[in-house]
Formats: C-alpha cells, sequence, structure tokens
C-alpha cells in the first residue's frame, strides 16, 4: 500500500474510537522498522492531520476542521548549531541561555507557528502547562484559557498532550520530551474520545522512536 493511503479513512468507520484506533494502527504500520524521531513524528502529524482531513463527520475541511497538528520538544533533542569562524561572532548571545528554558517547533501540518513555547520559569500557553504540569490539557475555549498563545487567530479549541518518556533518566524519573498539540477551528472541537485515541498515540510515538 503507498504511504499516503494510510490517511485513507474507511466508510465503515463511524466514531471516534473506531477513528481514533485506525490512526494508531496506521501510524504503528508507517514506522515499523524505522526508530529516529524526525521521521516518525513527521509522519505522525502527517497522518493524524490528513486522517482528520479525511473524517467530515466529526472534523473533515470545514467549519469543524483541525487546523493544526504538530509537535513542541525539548531543545536538547535537536542538533546543536556548528560554529565557524565567520559566523560565531553573530551568534545570538541568548542562544545557550534559551536553550534549556523552551520546547522548539517539531515537525508539523498546517500553517506556520510559534518557533518557540517558553516552559521555564513560567511556562507560557496551553503546550507549555502541559508539558510542565506532565498531563493532557483539554481546552474547548482557547479564548477563555490564560496565558492562550495565538499562533492563528482562527483557532477555537486545542488539545495538547505530553510526551513523558517513562523512567528514561539516570535516576529512574520519567523525562517531559515535548507536546502532541492540535488545535481546531470550532469551539469545543475535541473530547474525552479525542483524549483517550490521542494520549494512545502519544504513548504509541514515545516507545518507536530513540530519543
Amino acid at each position: 500500500m503507498p504511504h499516503a493511503d494510510t490517511s485513507l479513512v474507511p466508510d465503515s468507520i463511524e466514531t471516534k474510537a473506531e477513528f481514533w484506533t485506525h490512526v494508531h494502527d496506521q501510524l504503528e504500520i508507517l514506522m515499523a522498522g524505522q526508530r529516529h524521531w524526525v521521521s516518525n513524528l513527521s509522519n505522525a502529524a502527517s497522518l493524524i492531520y490528513n486522517s482528520l482531513q479525511a473524517f467530515p463527520s466529526n472534523f473533515g475541511d470545514g467549519e469543524r476542521s483541525v487546523n493544526w497538528c504538530g509537535f513542541y520538544l525539548i531543545s536538547s533533542l535537536f542538533p546543536q548549531p556548528r560554529f565557524t569562524e565567520d559566523n560565531y561572532a553573530s551568534m545570538d548571545p541568548k542562544f545557550q541561555t534559551h536553550a534549556s528554558t523552551r520546547m522548539l517547533l517539531g515537525p508539523f501540518s498546517g500553517k506556520p507557528a510559534c518557533q518557540w513555547i517558553e516552559v521555564s520559569p513560567r511556562p507560557r500557553g496551553v503546550c507549555g502547562d502541559a508539558f510542565v504540569k506532565r498531563t493532557t490539557i483539554l481546552v474547548t475555549d482557547v479564548q477563555t484559557y490564560p496565558g492562550h498563545i495565538a499562533c492563528d487567530g482562527d483557532t477555537n479549541s486545542e488539545i495538547v498532550c505530553p510526551l513523558i518518556l517513562q523512567k528514561g533518566g539516570e535516576d529512574g524519573k520519567d523525562i517531559a520530551l515535548g507536546v502532541l498539540d492540535l488545535d481546531c477551528l470550532a469551539i469545543g472541537g475535541f473530547d474525552e474520545d479525542d483524549q483517550v485515541g490521542l494520549e494512545k498515540i502519544a504513548a504509541l510515538i514515545i516507545r518507536s522512536c530513540d530519543w
């Protein structure tokens, strides 16, 4: 089957529970044999986004469509800049200071988004809060959420799932790697069924990648 066909949603799928099980299974197929997080998160963002567009009974490409799906990740996962004598002096001196206090924009599908999100000393927006609290946050109306970051003014609801590497630290503690973020044009676009489905997908992504 062509890779693009994994985003097709059969007509037999009617409920959100069935939908998210289907997306989970398709993503597992896409990630088979590949453990690099860049490749897997790129396909995950595209698969979720395009599958939602192909599920008109709940989302589709109209007024209830998901307009952004992607990841923000801790900066230590990204390649470090390579300095040369010519460009070193022009490098922002604040870069290293900011490196441990931000999540950086990772693979996504949708319109251009914020390049980073502050997580320390005070987290910003739904993504920052979900990362620090290490719990999924479902927002039915983003206009009522304190500190919401409006990357796209058309967004009205949002759901953010943290990516947690279980007991991945040297001290035996869990590590928060980043978040999976979805935005929707409709108020109340997401519900508990979406949360359950996305949390299972987040868990699949965590165990399918080398970090």
